[in-house]
This record gives structure tokens, sequence and C-alpha cells, in this order.
């Protein structure tokens, strides 16, 4: 170089530094993260003809359906385990039960397994602010209280209890008037969620706001008006009010979430395998569901139209999601707590400004850990590397993977399968785990000995307790090819695949 090209290139150099992005240098983009409690992925932009459930009126969900037309929809996620506080736990710290050791409702996380980072907790340590409304980890000793570490202010809860009275029974129409004067906790919580984006649009800091509605949970508790989109006689039974010919008897739950409520106990009905609801009780049940359904639609409409509002909609990354799948009566199951279809298979929506404003629809498998990378990638943090087989000392990492590839190639080879696993106490006082696998085609099931005191599966299957349904001629489930012959070969590939476990089930990326 000589010395008068010199001084030229050192400017060109300089100017080169100062332009160039880094990850540290681009500007962060905001989070806003909301969950809906018990929603099957039975909303308007799921419909079609694979969705496993055919029997239902027309859902009104016009609000996630808008948000769907601008974002990733993942037609076919699977939760990791389907029931509130280990779905939950593993979404937000992005590892698997097995790895959270979190099963049922007893154990926190950061007492039984390790203190690992969370998704909010990821974001507040990379200078966002980080804050919640509603229900968000399952609530109590669960979760250390609503884990105060993954917040930067103590998640805020709504007021219960002039409430109290309706919630004793499975369903009630709340008057329009009444709830004016006392608006029901998810209205408080969108309430709150819509003040407090109109307070962090003023702030320099980026944010992550968690917004988590309790609806369609039990009780199904909802202003009348959403009653009045569905009208008795659109309301039709399941087809398949009977459980899976030769289903064994641990892959049944004796649905214990809906017999403490006073109008199903009038009823004397205890949940026994295909022993279901009276017709009348199972069709206001299913109204009531899709009434909530469409409750928790229109207040996420208010959270989200208020981003636009304020200008936030083009550096908001939008995360919604339903923490686990729900039956209605169909296979005479009701509410979750099994390794089926309908209470693994749970809606997951995911807005990212630039690569979904077209809308982008996947049919790929997924898993609800995915979304603890692809939040930190699409809001440019540095990624979140996989955990290693004994992550138990590794504070941040995860096992799920990054799904923005899935944005600009929602065709591309994915995932071969996705995981979910639910214990059970056996009559004879053994523990057992089913480990469930759901491929393109199949959902192959093992129930397997564990050591709930080790947390340990001890890879004996529970007395030839296999399941083998396939989903190309049963879509819904009704009958257990496990021990057809002609699925001989089928089943010990199934096996083979799930012993490798998830991390052969990975795509090159």
């Amino acid at each position: 170089m000589s010395l008068n090209t010199a001084p030229l290139a050192a400017v060109l150099l300089l100017l080169v530094c100062l332009v160039a992005p880094s990850r540290g240098s681009v500007t962060k983009r905001n989070v806003l993260f909301l969950v809906a409690d018990d929603m099957r992925p039975e909303i308007g932009a799921y419909v079609s003809p694979d969705f496993p459930s055919p029997i239902h009126p027309k859902i009104h969900t016009p609000h996630l359906d808008s948000l769907a037309k601008k974002s990733l929809l993942l037609k076919r996620a699977y939760v990791q385990q389907a029931l509130c506080s280990p779905s939950r736990t593993s979404l937000l710290t992005g590892r698997r039960p097995d790895t959270t050791r979190t099963h049922g409702l007893y154990h926190y996380f950061r007492k039984i397994a390790g203190n690992f980072t969370t998704i909010p907790q990821y974001f507040k340590e990379n200078g966002y602010t980080a804050l919640a409304m509603g229900k968000i980890f399952h609530p109590g000793h669960t979760s250390g209280g609503d884990d105060p570490i993954s917040w930067s202010e103590r998640n805020w809860q709504p007021d219960l209890s002039h409430w109290w009275k309706d919630m004793g029974v499975t369903w009630t129409m709340a008057d329009d008037s009444e709830v004016v004067a006392h608006p029901l906790e998810d209205m408080q919580v969108a309430a709150r969620a819509v003040n407090t984006l109109k307070a962090l649009a003023k702030s320099e800091k980026p944010f992550f706001l968690a917004a988590g509605f309790r609806r369609p949970h039990l009780p199904f508790l909802c202003p009348k008006k959403f009653y009045d989109l569905y009208p008795k006689k659109a309301i039709r039974l399941p087809n398949n009010g009977f459980t899976p010919n030769l289903m064994p008897e641990v892959a049944w739950s004796y649905n214990a979430e809906m017999r403490q409520y006073s109008d199903l106990v009038d009823h004397r009905w205890y949940g026994e395998i295909n022993v279901t609801l009276p017709d009348e009780k199972t069709l206001a049940l299913r109204r009531a569901y899709y009434a909530c359904t469409s409750y928790t639609d229109s207040l996420v409409g208010q959270v989200v139209d208020t981003l636009a509002e304020l200008g936030l909609e083009n550096n908001t990354v939008v995360a919604f999601w339903g923490d686990h799948g729900w039956n209605l009566g169909e296979n005479a199951a009701w509410s979750k707590c099994t390794n089926f279809e309908l209470a693994t298979h749970a809606p997951m929506i995911i807005r990212v400004p630039g690569l979904t404003d077209s809308g982008v629809v996947t049919e790929g498998l997924t898993e609800f850990v995915d979304l603890f990378p692809t939040l930190a990638e699409a809001a440019g943090l540095e990624p979140v590397p996989l955990c290693p087989k004994n992550s138990e000392s590794v504070q941040t990492c995860t096992e799920g993977i990054s799904l923005l590839p899935l944005m600009s190639n929602p065709k591309r080879k994915w995932k071969s399968a996705a995981f979910s696993q639910y214990p059970r106490l056996c009559i004879s006082g053994d523990v057992v785990m089913g480990y469930t696998m759901r491929t393109d085609r199949y959902r192959y099931t093992e129930w397997m000995l564990y050591d709930d005191a080790r947390f340990k599966n001890l890879g004996v299957i529970h007395m030839n307790s296999v399941e083998l349904y396939d989903h190309e001629k049963d879509p819904e489930e009704n009958h257990n090819f496990a021990f057809d012959p002609e699925y001989k070969e089928i089943r010990q590939a199934l096996h083979k695949q799930l012993e490798g476990g998830w991390r052969h089930a990975l795509p090159d990326v």
C-alpha cells in the first residue's frame, strides 16, 4: 500500500467498523408473551381436515386468526407433558420434564433439579424490563411463588374475590352488566397488560411482557355474549365416545380435575373407563369451552391491537401459546393428563416482524421446548446453546432448537418426532412413566417402570403397556395397533426411535 492510499484505506476501514452491525449492537426487539390455559388448537386458524377432532361448530377466534396471518403458525406443535406446571416449567426453561424433574403440581425445578435460566430471566439478564401479569408459571410452591428471579417486579395477579361464588360449578354465563362492575380475572389481566404497554412505550429499555389468561381452563366462566356465538343447536357430541380399542388401562386418566365440581358430583360420575357424562351435560360443557375460547381470543386481541396503536408492532416479537390440549368427551375422556393427541397437541403462534409478515404455515413437527431458543434469536440476543446430556449444573441451555429456519422455509426437513410423557401411580404401587412419540404418521407410547425417588426411568415396560396409533388410518386414535401382527415391524422401528430419544430426532440446521 502506498503512502497516498493509506489514509483513505484507514478511513474506509473505520467507516466499515462503525456501520457494520454486530450482534451486540443490533437493536433488541421487544417480546409480547401471551399464554392461554388449557386451550387446544381448535381455533379458526387451525381448523383443517387433519385436525383430530372433526366435530365442532365454526370457531370464532378472529383476533388469533388475524395474528396467525402475520406469524409462523405451527400446525403440529406438541407440549412435553399435558399438565399445567410440568408443561409451563418445560417451556419456560427450554428443558424436558425428566430434566426439570417437574412431573406434577408439587416440585419446584430450582429446588429439585437445578438453577436453570428461564425465558424471562434470560431477557432480564440481557437488559430487558421483564414484567408479568396473570398465570405464567403455575402459581404457588411449584414455582416458588411465580419464580421471582425471572421478573423485574413481582408478577401481578387479578382480584378473584367477587367471582368465588361461581367457581364451584363447571360453567357459568356471567351477566354482561355484572362484568362491567366487577371485571373477570382475565379482563383484569388484559387491562393491566394494555396499561403496562402504554407505560413501557415511553421507556428506552426493551421489554419482555408476559400476560397469562386463565380461560378456557375450568370453571368455564365468561360473559354471556360469548355463549351467544354458539347456539345450542350448533353443538354436537363427539363421534368417538368410547376409549381406544385395546388401550392399556394405565393410559387412562380418571378425570380427577372434572370430578371436583358440584354439578358433576350430582351425576355420580367417577370418570371410569368408557363411562362418560350424559349427552346434555356433554353438549353444555362443549359449548361453554368454545365460549371461553372466543372470550380469551377477544382479550388477546385487545393486547395485540395496543401494540399497533402505540407504534410498537414493527419492533415486537409476539408469541402466543396454550399450555396443553384438552379433551371434550372424545374417547370418553375429559381434561388433559394423558399422552393422547388431544392432550399433547396445543397452539403456538410466533410473529417476528420482517420474517413472518405475510404469514408462514408449517406442518413440521415442533415442540414447546423450541420456544426459548426461538425468542432469543428472534429478539437479537445471543443464541441459547443446546444442553449436554447431563445439564444439571448448566445454568443456561436448551433441549429444543430455534424455529427461525422454518420462517424462511416452512417445508424444509425438520424434526422426525416430537416427544411427550406422563406419569401414573398404579394400583399395584408401581410408578410408571408413559413416554410417547409423535412421528409424521404414528403416535407410539411405552409405559416404563419409574423410580420416582431418584427420578430415573428403569427401562422396563410395565405389563406390555404399549400403544401404537396410526394417524393415516385412524386420526382420532380409536384403535391401538401395538399388538397387530401387521404392525410388528413398524412397532420395532418405533421402539428403536423412541429409545434413541429427542437428540436423534433433531434436523440438520
